[in-house]
């Protein structure tokens, strides 16, 4: 199947860049210096092109300031050339939308610049041209509160600026029709000095609490960003690794061996992908391979996204299309026979720019640590972008997954601790696969009304079939370390369908100002699944392993079939006040409704069938209070809700309602510097209506809804710049989870698998000057304290420490580096299944070293 799928790849590979290189040509000089920026955040940025509302000159010491105004200055991506003595800026995705003309032009600012001309190229592009009368004008470009600042510098001593008359607008002092495009002499780029965080680890927006554009230090709830700067210093190519920087979150394994699970403060989190739920965490591991960034709410959230745990969210932000041409290809090869291939092709499809496309793909076929254990992965994830019009664009994408692994159950406990088995030591069958296929397809229309009003529709469909073939473990006992065995087999197709229309508006009551979002949003999610299960299968011993290699025939074991379907329709409303430029509010709710149904039929019996409505009305309320502008106090109350499965019964056969989650959350946020921020968040979670064993039942069975599981701590996260090219991110969680109410006697156990302590701190140096710049060191340290690995708290995982480290070298348009996982090849265990039969060692010393090159 390998050489299959590597012709696949390079097959696709050759015929897009073959279609694509032609355009490169003419700017090739122009993008061996340049960094290609981060891609807007699919949830909070729109897609549709950014307006600047304004252009102005002020004067400095050095000489003067182009400031174009807009709140969105930092997703602007400027591509700078030169023509003689004249310095050209394009900015594209951009607008210019002056209250009179598209033109702003200013002649003899200085004694040596004679023009600034600032103006509309096409429907999606900006040019900023400043021409000099002698030399070409050296020219830094910043990111200030007001918007994208082009710092000019004179060589002449500066008289006093022309300043437009009070009467009139910039633009209407001098009407200039449009410049034709000048022929360009010289493609070599100026150089640009870019401040701000443009390549920092620090994140200013975020919009999984919101769904709207707002700065992260306005949101009343702890939301973490994990920009792709962090993911490629470290070499993370898995979610679950990435959200080791995060505070609260732990990584507790894999259910079942194949499907990864996550929580937040103490509970399963659901993972989205631009603001839709995904379901490929059912059927695989979650790839990074075209992700811009990892958004991470922390908390409930089911006032904006409906039924899910009360821990929180991931949001998987994609990347997006971009307007200049870039091709990127890189190579892995790691311990353990890991071998990569990746490639990112983006650019224009046409000469105004108006269809724009991205290409993301990679191959992997990858050994492990553990004895029979391997891996080959197949991802292709095109994507397209159409300007409709300045105020409309569609954007198309979809993805494919191809997956074929070993599943791995790990060890097991014996005592009250992990079995002193070797952490190679497998505990399967050799042919013990699970294949998975994912497939998805989205579009997303936005559509401008004005400045104040906007829409955006989004559908996505998924589908995932997933098939496992194995022996499933049933018991050991421990004193003679026989793992008995049943036959397993399963065969799913999970398919989801949704869809999801958001309109927001700003206006103003009064002095009091509003961000008003409403919507709705509609999901369809069915699952057809045929299963073979239960039949006794020959044992193994842990001490010493006698693999069978005996595949049973599937047909033989077959005796279940499950067919399940869920509606959900969703309509919420939020509006974020602010009634002083010190002092905002947020307050919101959801009401959502359930239609599901379920059949089952065992074979030669009978098919049963159930169904459930339920719905549910979910509010959040939150303040923040600024007493400056680097520091934001703030507090919040928010709900979440998870309808329990249709064939699930209580004692008198009537549904069990939906499991319920509030949480208060205070916190403090503060910008410690320009590139340094930090969160510190303290907060009280309760999960409620949890279904447990009915204790006035004599049979075992029988359920009520009586229980409650609490979650209390501390947080603290940093990330950002301390000095140019030192970069941190760095975090500390106290959680105290536990049972707070039960019927059988686990009331004040732990929950399983969250540490009460646990820390990261990931940093690097980066070289910025000398014969060595570009060279760059990083360094990693991650602590885990004890775990219960079941809630009866039968047994203890032992705490860690692990070290990690990379070292790199960046140099014009190729990076080669280094990144070594568990440097001193600490044995620990990452979490279990919450069983006694599923303990999921972390990895040993892992060596992978890169080289990706950029066009």
């Amino acid at each position: 199947m390998a050489s299959h799928l590597q012709k696949l790849v390079w097959t696709i590979v050759v015929s897009v860049a073959f279609t694509t290189l032609p355009a490169r040509a003419e700017v090739k000089t122009e993008l061996i210096k340049r960094k290609i920026l981060p891609s807007a955040s699919a949830l909070n940025i729109s897609q549709a092109t950014i307006q600047i509302t304004g252009v102005r000159l002020n004067n400095t010491d050095k000489g003067f300031d182009i400031i174009l105004e807009t709140t969105q200055g930092d997703k602007l991506q400027p591509v700078n050339k030169s023509e003689g003595n004249t310095f050209i800026a394009d900015i594209t995705n951009a607008q210019l939308r002056l209250t009179s003309g598209d033109t702003f032009r200013q002649d003899n600012p200085t004694k040596d610049i004679t023009s600034v001309t600032v103006n509309n190229v096409d429907t999606n592009t900006v040019r900023v041209t400043v021409t000099s009368s002698g030399s070409l004008p050296a020219v830094e470009l910043f990111e200030g509160d007001e918007g994208l600042i082009f710092g000019v510098t004179s060589s002449v001593p500066i008289t006093e600026a022309p300043q437009p008359p009070a009467n009139q607008t910039p633009e209407t002092q001098t009407q200039q029709p449009k410049p034709e495009e000048p022929k360009v002499e010289n493609q070599e780029p100026i150089e640009l000095v870019v401040t701000g965080d443009q390549e920092s680890y620090r994140a200013d927006e975020a919009s999984s609490a919101t769904r709207t554009d707002t700065p992260i230090r306005d949101i009343p709830q702890s939301i973490q960003v994990i920009p792709r700067e962090v993911l490629e210093d470290q070499g993370t190519i898995r979610v679950r690794d990435a959200l080791e920087n995060v505070s609260g979150s732990t990584n507790a394994g894999y259910y079942q061996g194949f499907s990864e699970y996550i929580s937040l403060r103490g509970f399963e989190a659901n993972i989205f992908q631009d603001g839709i739920r995904s379901y490929q965490d059912f059927g695989g591991l979650i790839e990074t391979a075209d992700i811009e960034r990892i958004e991470v709410l922390k908390g409930p959230a089911s006032v904006l996204f409906g039924d899910a745990p009360p821990g929180g969210l991931v949001n998987l932000v994609s990347k997006q299309p971009l307007a200049q041409p870039f091709y990127s290809f890189e190579g892995t090869v790691g311990s353990f026979s890991t071998y990569r291939g990746a490639v990112d092709l983006s650019g224009p499809l046409n000469d105004s720019k108006s269809v724009l496309y991205r290409f993301n793909a990679f191959y992997e076929n990858a050994g492990s640590f553990r004895d029979f254990v391997n891996s080959e992965r197949l991802f292709l994830a095109p994507k397209f972008k159409f300007a409709l019009s300045p105020q409309t664009t569609l954007t198309l994408n979809g993805n494919w997954l191809q997956e074929t692994r070993t599943s791995d159950d790990g060890t097991v406990a014996i005592g009250n601790r992990p079995a002193n088995l070797p952490r190679e030591r497998f505990l399967g069958e050799p042919f013990q696969n699970v294949e998975i296929n994912v497939t998805n397809f989205s579009y997303l229309l936005d559509h401008k009304f004005n400045d104040r009003w906007s829409i955006r529709n989004s559908f996505r469909s998924q589908f995932v079939n997933l098939a496992r073939y194995y022996p499933l473990r049933d018991s050991l006992d421990e004193e003679t370390g026989e793992l008995s065995r049943l036959s397993y087999f399963s065969e799913r197709r999970d398919n989801a369908y949704s869809v999801q229309t958001n309109v927001v508006g700003n206006f103003s009551t009064g002095s009091i100002k509003h961000k008003l979002l409403f919507g709705f949003d509609y999901t369809k999610n069915t699952e057809n699944g045929t299963f073979g299960d239960f039949e006794p299968y020959s044992s193994l011993n842990i001490f010493n392993p006698v693999y069978t290699g005996l595949e049973y025939p599937k047909q033989s074991i077959l005796n279940f079939f499950r067919d399940d379907s869920l509606d959900k329709y969703g309509f919420y409303i939020q509006d974020q006040i602010e009634l002083t430029p010190q002092l905002k509010l947020l307050a919101g709710g959801r009401f959502d409704i359930f239609e599901q149904s379920r059949s089952t039929r065992n074979l030669g019996e009978e098919k049963q069938e159930f169904t459930q409505s339920d719905s549910n009305f979910s509010p959040r309320l939150g303040i923040v209070y600024q007493p400056s502008q680097n520091i934001s106090l703030y507090a919040s109350y928010a709900t979440s809700f998870e309808p329990s499965f249709g064939f699930s019964r209580n004692g008198n056969g009537q549904p069990f309602k939906p499991e319920t989650g509030r949480q208060f959350e205070v916190g403090v946020k503060a910008d410690i510097t320009r590139n340094l921020s930090a969160t510190l968040a303290l907060y009280d979670l309760r999960k409620q209506n949890v279904t447990v064993d009915d204790p006035n039942s004599s049979d075992q069975n029988d359920s009520i809804q009586t229980g409650e599981q609490t979650s209390r701590g501390i947080e603290f996260d940093i990330a950002g710049e301390i000095t140019p090219g030192w970069k941190v991110i760095a975090s500390y969680g106290y959680i105290d989870a536990f049972v707070s109410k039960d019927t059988t006697g686990l009331e004040g156990r732990r929950r399983d698998n969250i540490p009460e302590h646990a820390a990261s701190l990931w940093t690097t140096y980066e070289l910025q000057k000398g014969t060595l710049q570009g060279l760059g060191f990083g360094l990693g340290i991650f602590f885990v304290g004890d775990r219960f690995g079941d809630l009866d708290n039968s047994y203890v995982l032992p705490s860690y420490v692990r070290t990690d480290a990379a070292l790199y070298y960046k140099r014009d348009n190729w990076r080669a580096a280094l990144n070594i996982r568990n440097l001193f090849d600490k044995t620990y265990f990452i979490g279990s299944d919450s069983s006694r039969l599923g303990v999921y060692y972390g990895e040993p010393l892992t060596l992978i070293g890169s080289f990706a090159i950029e066009f």
